[in-house]
C-alpha cells in the first residue's frame, strides 16, 4: 500500500491513482512512501515559483533515508524553462530521479508504477538491445529524431556499415529513400555536432 503523507491530504493527484491501494501517514517524511526504500516528493511548477526554497528543505529533511528517490513534478503551466532548470539542479544534487509529468492522471501512473515495481529488479524495465549488428544499429540510429527501423534498414543496405553512414555527407543521405532533406540533417548532425554544449547554453 502507498503511504501518503498528511501534508498532501486535498492534492488532486490523489484522485488520479486509482490502481494501487493508498492511506494517509503522518509519520513518513516523503509526500509518498512507495516501499521500504522508495519515496516520492510531488511537486507542481506553479508551487515552485511560488515557493522556490521549498523543494531543497523537503530533500534536505529526507536525509539519506531512502536509496530510491523521485522528484516528481507536474508540469501545470507553459512557461517553466527557467524553474525546471532550478528544480533539476536542486534534484541533481539532493541525489533525486526526475519524473516529469504535464497531468495529473501521468503522475498518478508514475506513483502505481513504481508501487508496482517495488520488488522488482532493475533490469526489467531497460530497454532490451538486439545483440545482432542490425539490432545495435537500430538502438543507435534510431534515438536520433524521426528515423524508423525503415531508415536504418535503408542506410544499411546504401552504405553497407556505420563508418560509412557517419562519413557521409547531407546530400548523400539524402538520396537514400524515404530519408529526405529533414532526416538527413538530423542523421549528418548526430554524428559530427560536439557532443559539449557551449558554456552560455
Amino acid at each position: 500500500m502507498v503511504q501518503v503523507n498528511e501534508l498532501q491530504r486535498g492534492n488532486p493527484l490523489l484522485s488520479s491513482i486509482r490502481n494501487v491501494r493508498w492511506t494517509y501517514s503522518n509519520t513518513i517524511i516523503p509526500d509518498f512512501e512507495v516501499g521500504r526504500s522508495s519515496c516520492i516528493l510531488y511537486l507542481s511548477i506553479k508551487y515552485h515559483r511560488l515557493h522556490p526554497e521549498y523543494i531543497s528543505q523537503r530533500i534536505e529533511a529526507l536525509g539519506r533515508s531512502y536509496t530510491t528517490r523521485v522528484l516528481l513534478v507536474y508540469m501545470d503551466t507553459d512557461d517553466s524553462k527557467v524553474p525546471l532548470r532550478e528544480i533539476n539542479k536542486v534534484a541533481l544534487m539532493g541525489d533525486m530521479t526526475l519524473l516529469l509529468a504535464w497531468s495529473l492522471d501521468e503522475a498518478g501512473r508514475y506513483v502505481e508504477t513504481l508501487k508496482a515495481y517495488e520488488h522488482k529488479q532493475p533490469d526489467i524495465i531497460r530497454e532490451r538491445v538486439e545483440d545482432s549488428y542490425v539490432g545495435r544499429l537500430n538502438s543507435f540510429l534510431t534515438s536520433i529524431r524521426s528515423v524508423n527501423k525503415t531508415d536504418v534498414l535503408t542506410l544499411a543496405s546504401n552504405f553497407k556499415s556505420m563508418d560509412k553512414v557517419a562519413r557521409a555527407t547531407v546530400e548523400e543521405l539524402a538520396m537514400c529513400p524515404g530519408i529526405g532533406e529533414l532526416k538527413a540533417q538530423r542523421i549528418y548532425k548526430a554524428f559530427n555536432d560536439p557532443f559539449v554544449l557551449p558554456l552560455n547554453e
